[in-house]
Formats: structure tokens, sequence, C-alpha cells
């Protein structure tokens, strides 16, 4: 078997060159193969790839995709995002644990199925959803458990499943990002400008970074054009891991061209030879389509070199796959994982586009922002301009779910209030809006005209309904534990602070605090925004904070009196004590002794 391990190992370490920033390539296709990463392959994969064993072993804790240990044949991951669970996800793992006789996180004594949750996978349109050998199951029921165990029990091909279907969703598009579009029509414009003008161009759009920042595209654009390196990178950001965002998902499906020609005006723009697309790890099952769409997009000459016949325009796009990393989705951490590291986000400055991939100028754009640069070539900036408001040009793709009976993806101009779009979903009796997934804040209906816009409600794209019969604050208490799960542990204020968020609030929610601990609560937020290293400790606070300006009331009625309240319910200790041991409890009040023996 070693000898057998160590062949696998350096025909996949020899496929991709022996390269150590290809190392999450590389370990993806050796677990693909083995089922797991053991210390024997880790040695082998470092020895391969000329680093230390310690590098191979430090990346590969960090991913949840990853398993030291051995896994059975198919894994089976349960997501159980926010919007999953209000769906049926607690009632689906149920009855997967009932079925294959173990709890999550096991593998079955045949070494069949293991059993492992997700937190979110893209497909909170179609929730509750699992992916089975990273093939997406999706709009499941209890009952439709165990036909799924005996299709994968008896080694049937899980696509053939009927489950295995992933809708488009797309209920609105719009005239940017979802419009027809024929491919190579915005590149064939941009490179009759020199890149000077395309930058013009983009200028004249006010197209904004469409991940949530609102950086101005163009400024992003020249500053890596003027930074001096011996190459320059353009990375496109298909790592939306942000629970109850999918818009990314349903641009991949259906319009990849623009994104692809978007990559390559900016490599024409910038100076690039070299572009990656970081497809997060939950949307393997898309590869296929993408990988295809490249290789027709090279077929017709706009990619590979002399691109539209231009001698010396040379660029070319290959996909990275992820493999299970929230904090990916922050720049600086996705280009330390496409280096074959772990995903801690690093110092800035110096930004990314200044050094970034192997400390050469690099250009990140999500998925959204480079469909707007290809609008923005096709038809003009003055065009584009005049989309929107003032301060937030163009529109915007929404992910739509929760409590309403239209869920799905919607092109939007910014300017939309949300009151509207409730309307247009089929929610008017909504209780709280949350904008822009966890990592955004959470609106009542005083709120609620209010605009979807930069300088009023900005957001990347994730908008989930809660109902008027839902316990608001308990589904803040699970973004919270999204948020402690999620951390990379890089830096204390993140690490011990999103634990003790947790535990703090849910003293607040189990009746166990006073208004002393709620303004302590709301210190802890104060200091993790503050002294966290990244936007992930900086935004984890958001729905506690959001919720107690919005919903104090929600608040107020978990309560206690006075300035002190005892934490341990000495009852319920004593019941717990006496169930254990055997023994009868009487009420302490009575005067009667505690407990007797029985």
């Amino acid at each position: 078997m070693p000898k057998e391990t160590t062949a696998i190992i350096e025909q996949i370490a020899h496929q991709f060159n022996n390269d150590p920033t290809r190392l999450m390539d590389v370990a993806r296709a050796v677990h693909g193969r083995l089922g797991h990463l053991s210390e024997l392959s880790i040695g082998l994969i470092a020895k391969n790839l000329g680093i230390h064993r310690a590098q191979v072993r430090d990346m590969v804790s960090f991913y949840a995709f990853f398993s030291r240990s051995p896994q059975g044949k198919n894994v089976i991951r349960i997501c159980t995002a926010v919007v999953e669970r209000m769906n049926g996800a607690d009632e689906l793992v149920e009855a997967f644990e009932k079925e294959l006789g173990i709890f999550l996180g096991e593998t079955t004594e045949d070494g069949k199925v293991t059993l492992e949750k997700a937190s979110c996978i893209g497909l909170s349109d179609q929730a509750p959803s699992v992916l089975v050998n990273g093939i997406a199951l999706t709009q499941l029921k209890p009952e439709d458990v165990p036909g799924i165990v005996a299709a994968i029990c008896s080694g049937d091909e899980i696509d053939t499943l009927p489950q295995a279907r992933v809708r488009k969703n797309l209920r609105q598009s719009g005239p940017i990002l979802l419009g027809p579009y024929e491919s190579g029509d915005a590149v064939r414009k941009a490179i009759r400008k020199t890149p000077a003008e395309v930058i013009i161009e983009l200028y004249a759009s006010h197209l904004r970074g469409c991940g949530g920042a609102g950086f101005p595209t163009a400024s992003k654009w020249e500053k890596c054009r003027t930074s001096k390196g011996e190459s320059h990178y353009v990375i496109c950001n298909a790592d939306e891991g942000e629970p109850g965002t999918f818009k990314d998902r349903v641009i991949l499906m259906e319009n990849p061209e623009l994104v692809f020609d978007g990559m390559t005006i900016a490599a024409f723009t910038i100076g690039a030879e070299e572009g990656m697309i970081y497809l997060r790890g939950e949307y393997d099952y898309l590869r296929g389509s993408l990988e295809r769409a490249l290789a027709n997009h090279r077929q017709l000459g706009l990619l590979g070199n002399n691109i539209c016949g231009i001698e010396g325009f040379n660029f070319d796009i290959r996909i990275q796959a992820a493999a299970g990393a929230y904090i990916c989705g922050e720049e600086s951490a996705l280009i330390e994982s496409l280096e074959g590291k772990r995903g801690a986000p690093r110092d800035r400055p110096p930004f990314p586009v200044e050094r970034g991939y192997k400390e050469q100028p690099t250009l990140v754009n999500n998925v959204e922002t480079f469909c707007g640069v290809s609008r923005v070539l096709e038809h003009g900036g003055q065009w584009f301009s005049r989309l929107g408001t003032e301060q937030s040009k163009g529109t915007k793709l929404l992910s739509i779910s929760g409590d309403c009976r239209l869920p799905g993806v919607y092109e939007v101009e910014y300017g939309i209030t949300v009151e509207k779009l409730l309307q247009q979903v089929d929610a008017e009796d909504a209780q709280a809006v949350q904008i822009g997934g966890p990592s955004g804040f959470c609106i009542g209906p005083k709120d609620y005209l209010r605009s979807i816009a930069f300088e009023d409600l900005p957001t990347g794209g994730s908008i989930i309904i809660f109902g008027p019969d839902r316990d608001i604050l308990e589904y803040m208490y699970q973004f919270g534990e999204f948020f402690a799960e999620e951390s990379c542990g890089w830096c204390v204020p993140c690490r011990v602070g999103t634990t003790l968020l947790l535990k703090d609030l849910r003293e607040v929610l189990d009746g166990h605090a006073t208004h002393r601990e709620l303004d302590e609560l709301k210190q802890l937020c104060g200091t993790i925004k503050t002294m966290s290293q990244c936007g992930l400790g900086l935004t984890a606070p958001n729905p506690i904070l959001s919720t107690i300006e919005q919903f104090p009331e929600l608040y107020e009625a978990r309560l206690q009196e006075g300035d002190y309240y005892p934490r341990l319910d000495l009852n319920k200790a004593l019941k717990a004590g006496c169930t254990a041991s055997g023994r009868e409890l009487f009420q302490i009040e009575t005067g009667e002794p505690a407990v007797t023996n029985s």
C-alpha cells in the first residue's frame, strides 16, 4: 500500500509540475483518490513539492473538505445554515442519522457513508439541500432520505436521483448582469481602446465593487496597472460563502461568458497573462460546465495567444477549486489559499494591487463586478451610469430567501426599497429582513422604506426574510455560531470574542441576564469590531448590535430585573444530578430535603 500511495502522489504532483503554489490542487486530487490525507500522504506531498510537511499539515487542517482520517466512500454534507434550518434542515439531519445509524461526524461501520454538516452550500433558495460527493440534492424532505441512502449504498449514480437538480431560480433578469450577451462583444470593443481609455470608461460608469465594500472599480484597476512587478495577475473571486448568497451561482450557470470577458478586459488593461477563478468548493458541480465554456472561448480566439488577432495579447484562465473556508472570500485570504496556504488574511498595506499573488500586482474582483465591466465596455460608461442612484450606479443582483413565496435571484436597479422587494417576493408580512447575510444587519418594518444602495443599505447580495412567527434572536444566535466556527483563529479578539459572544447571548436568550449583562455584551461587540484583524471579526457582532437597535423589546422581554441574576439554576442542576444518580428530587422551596435515596 505505501508503494501504491507513493506512486499515486508522485503522479498527481507531476500533473501540477511539482509546483508548491498548487498545493491545494494536489491535496484535493490526493484526497479524491485516497479518501483522506494521512500523515504518510502529507509527507509524500511535501517531498514531491519540495516543502516542509508542516506547511502541508497546516494547510490541510484549515479547510473543511479535507479529512486526516479515513472517510466513507460517500460523503453526505447536510447544509445547516439559518435558511435551511427554517425549512427543516434539523429534521433532515435526524432522518439521515436514523437511516444510517450514525450521528453527524461519523462513518457507517461498512465504510460506505460519512455524514457531515456544512455551513452553507449556496442553495438557500431551494432548501433544505445536501451535497453527496459534491453533487447537489435540493428541496429535500425527511421522507426522501431512505431512497437517497439506498441509492448511495447500492452504488447508483447520484446525479440520476430525482432530487439531483439545481434550479437557476432566476426570478427577474435585467439589462446588465443577466441580459442577452454575445461572447467576445465587450472584448472586441475594449481592444479598440488603449488601456488608459478603458479605465476612463470605467470612471465614467462609476462602477463599484459588488462584493459588498463598494470600492470604485476604476481606481482599483488604475492602481494595479501602475504598480510595478515582473507579472500582473487577474483573479475572479467566486467564493460567495456568505450564508443566504447564491447570485454568483446563477451568473456562472446563466452567463459565464460575461465573467470571462470581464477578466480578459482586465488582463488587457493591466497587462496580465494569467487569470484564475477561485471557485468555492461547494460549487464543484459547476466546474465541468465552466471548463467547457472556457474551452469554447479558446476556440473562438477569446482566450489563449494573440487574442482577437492582437499580436502579443496572451491571456488564459484556470479554475482553482477551493476546499471549504468562509474566510477565503476576503481577497488577501483568497490569495494565500491560491498560493497553497491556509486562508489567513494578510496584514495590509501592501494591498493586493501592489503585492498580491506571488508578491506581484494582482487585481481581485468578484463575479458580479467582472460582469459589470463587460457591460460597461459593451455599451459605454455613460449608458451604465444612467441606471441606479447618485452614488450607486447600475443594477444589483439579490439572492432572496427565507419566509417568502418566491425565493430566487432578482436583478434590480440600485435604489429599490425593501418594501418594494417584499412585494415582489410575496413577503409583505415580514417581521424582519437580514440585509447582507449574517455579516450585514437586521432591519424591521420601520425601515422598509429605505433603499438598497451603497449610501443607504449596502449589501453583497444576500436578503433573508423572517416571517411574523419566527424567533429572530434565536436566528441571530445561529449566525453567531457560524462566525465562531468560521473564524480562522489568527487573532484573539475574533477567535475568543466570537465564542464569548455566543456564551453571553445564550444567557440573555435563556433569561439568565440583566440590563448590566446586556451592556457588557454590547461592549464585547465593540471590542471585537475594533480589535479584529479582518472583516470577519469586524462584522461578526452585527447580528446582535443591529437587533438590539431595531428590536430592543425582544431583548427587554428576556432580561431579569435588578443588577444581578444567578446564572446557575440550582433546581435545574440538581434535577440533572438526580436523574444521573437515580435519585428523587423535591423542590427546595418546600423546606423538604432536596434529594432522597430512591
